[in-house]
C-alpha cells in the first residue's frame, strides 16, 4: 500500500497503478451527488437533456453535507452509504465516470463496472465529515436546490484523504 496526492484530472491515467488500500490526497473538481439527484440525472439522460456537470472523466462525492453556516463556512461533510447508488453507477461508469467517493462496499455489477472502464472507488472516512470540510475549498451549487442537502454541487478540493476501495485490477479492500 502506497500513500500518494493525485488531482481529479490525473484519476484516469493514474487508476492503472492505484491499488485497493492505498491512501490519496485526492485535490481538485468534484461533484456532489445522492439518491435524488441520481434520479434526475438518469431521467436526463434517458430524454436526452444535458446534465448539469459532464460525467466524462468526473469524480462523484456520495456526499451527506450539513447546511452551510450563515458566515460562509461549509459544515459537516461526510460521505454517505455509496450502496443505495449501486442501481445508478454502473451506466454512469460505461458514459466515463472515473471515480466515485463514498462509504461501504459495493456490488458485483459495480465492482465489474470500475473494471471495465478502468475506473476508481474512493472511500472517505465515515464519520469525519467535519474533518472533510476542511478539504473543501469552494462549493457552488450547481442544480436542483430543491433537493436541498441532495442538490448537486461543485467542490474544489484540496488534500481530501480517501482510501482506494476499488480498482481497475479487481482489487477490494471490502473482499476478505
Amino acid at each position: 500500500m502506497s500513500e500518494r496526492r493525485l488531482h481529479t484530472g490525473e484519476i484516469r491515467a493514474a487508476a492503472p497503478t492505484l491499488k485497493a488500500g492505498d491512501r490519496v490526497l485526492l485535490s481538485g473538481t468534484v461533484y456532489t451527488a445522492r439518491d435524488a439527484a441520481h434520479g434526475r440525472i438518469f431521467a436526463a439522460l434517458d430524454r436526452g437533456d444535458p446534465l448539469p456537470f459532464p460525467i466524462k472523466d468526473a469524480v462523484i462525492y456520495y456526499a451527506g453535507p450539513t447546511p452551510q453556516k450563515p458566515d460562509g463556512r461549509i459544515g459537516s461533510f461526510g460521505p454517505t452509504t455509496s450502496a443505495r447508488m449501486d442501481k445508478f453507477s454502473p451506466r454512469l461508469l460505461d458514459l466515463g465516470l472515473a471515480a466515485m467517493i463514498g462509504k461501504g462496499d459495493r456490488a458485483p455489477e459495480v465492482l465489474a463496472a470500475v473494471q471495465r472502464n478502468g475506473a476508481v472507488y474512493f472511500c472517505a472516512g465515515g464519520g469525519f465529515g467535519a474533518l472533510i470540510s476542511k478539504s473543501i475549498l469552494q462549493m457552488e451549487e450547481i442544480a436542483w436546490p430543491e433537493l436541498g442537502c441532495e442538490s448537486v454541487k461543485r467542490l474544489e478540493i484540496c488534500d481530501l484523504p480517501v482510501i482506494v476501495a476499488a480498482d481497475p485490477t479487481g482489487g477490494n479492500v471490502f473482499a476478505f
